[in-house]
């Protein structure tokens, strides 16, 4: 069975889309939420779900094993969703091709340390884009920067705001997340 951690810094909408697509599965489960926040939705939704919640502050995530410990014990593969955190080289290092992103733009535009939620969409926009999306790829010690595994495009019409073609990107990303990760993990059942 291939044990599941989920990194999520915010409300979880991405993280509750996995916790429901892998809800009645055998061959994989959620072992673990990990978060950032405390007072984070995603932890409510942890809570709701019976999902184990490790909830780190910047001191332990970057200055100790804490984490890179618990993941070893509790999980083979890790996503990132909307965690707004880079990920520290000792868990780089030790889950080396089995950390995924999502981002919501096309990559390479519109990545890199600051580039996130809305102001990826306001940036598109802004620069009068004609489309945008989702990137799905692999991390490494730089934002935004891993090998991209998928893409998925959505057209950008002249009477979308940032907050419309957010919930587009939003879309692609309930739509596809969970079953790229899924077909990656299944490409690594052996």
């Amino acid at each position: 069975m291939h044990r599941l951690a989920i990194f999520a810094s915010g409300e979880g909408t991405n993280a509750q889309n996995f916790i429901d697509y892998y809800r009645d599965r055998e061959d994989i489960s959620i072992s673990l939420i990990v978060c950032n926040k405390k007072d984070a939705g995603v932890v409510t939704k942890a809570e709701k779900a019976g999902i184990p919640i490790l909830v780190v502050d910047r001191e332990a995530f970057y200055k100790t094993d804490l984490v890179v410990n618990e993941l070893k014990e509790k999980a083979d593969f890790i996503v990132l969703a909307g965690f707004l955190w880079m990920i520290p080289e000792n868990i780089i290092d030790a889950f080396k091709g089995k950390i995924v992103n999502i981002h919501p733009a096309l990559l390479p535009n519109y990545g890199g340390k600051g580039m996130y939620g809305s102001k990826v969409h306001e940036a598109v926009i802004a620069n009068g884009e004609i489309a945008s999306g989702i990137t799905i790829h692999y991390v490494n010690d730089k934002y935004d920067d891993g090998e991209i595994i998928f893409q998925e495009k959505c057209l950008i019409e002249a009477f979308d705001t940032p907050e419309t073609l957010a919930k587009k990107v939003h879309n692609l990303e309930y739509l596809f997340y969970p079953v790229i990760v899924d077909i990656l993990l299944r490409g690594n059942i052996s």
